[in-house]
């Protein structure tokens, strides 16, 4: 398993290794005690899975406060995704900076998204599996979100934003100047 750092150091791609033959590969996905090693060193409590229909669903930016933050691990089964991460930590020397990545189920890559950032995906294949994990439990009443197309954020989706399907609830997140970002991280 190899761990790569991103420009913000604490958000981490990781490549696992994938052994194919003739039968199809086999790849161990996620080993504690490898993570552990590179810095990673969390319990996952809970595992979710999305899958959208179509390419340009985007959903994000979402994140939830202290006591209920969540470190997540996000990889693509089927399909592809670019993954942003917003450093939302206001003491933080990267407050405000996004990072991004392509995760595929070619690429194999996941990617480490740690509680502080707002994290969120846009398809870019139909029928697009994501699966994650997080360090604590989903709770409505810490969960928060930034609005996708903040300017101030200036993230490149890669598409344009009549191309983009969103839910009712993602077209309404407030901007970053706006948005409750907490404290404690």
């Amino acid at each position: 398993m190899q761990v790569i750092e991103t420009s913000i150091p604490d958000v981490r791609l990781i490549v696992p290794k994938k052994h194919g033959d003739h039968r199809g590969f086999f790849s161990e996905t996620y080993n504690r005690q490898q993570l552990a090693d590179a810095g990673i060193d969390f319990e996952f409590v809970q595992d979710n899975h999305s899958l959208s229909v179509e390419k340009g669903v985007l959903r994000g930016l979402h994140y939830q406060l202290p006591p209920k933050a969540q470190d997540k691990l996000v990889r693509v089964i089927r399909g592809a995704i670019l993954d942003v991460a917003v450093d939302i930590r206001r003491e933080s020397p990267t407050f405000g900076e996004c990072v991004h990545a392509i995760l595929s189920a070619d690429n194999w890559q996941q990617i480490f998204v740690p509680r502080g950032f707002a994290h969120g995906f846009i398809t870019l294949a139909p029928n697009t599996e994501v699966v994650y994990k997080v360090t604590d439990y989903y709770s409505p009443e810490h969960e928060r979100g930034i609005l996708w197309s903040d300017p101030s954020l200036s993230i490149d989706w890669q598409t344009s934003g009549s191309d983009v399907i969103l839910s009712g609830r993602d077209a309404k997140h407030p901007l970053f100047a706006d948005a409750d970002l907490g404290t404690g991280w």
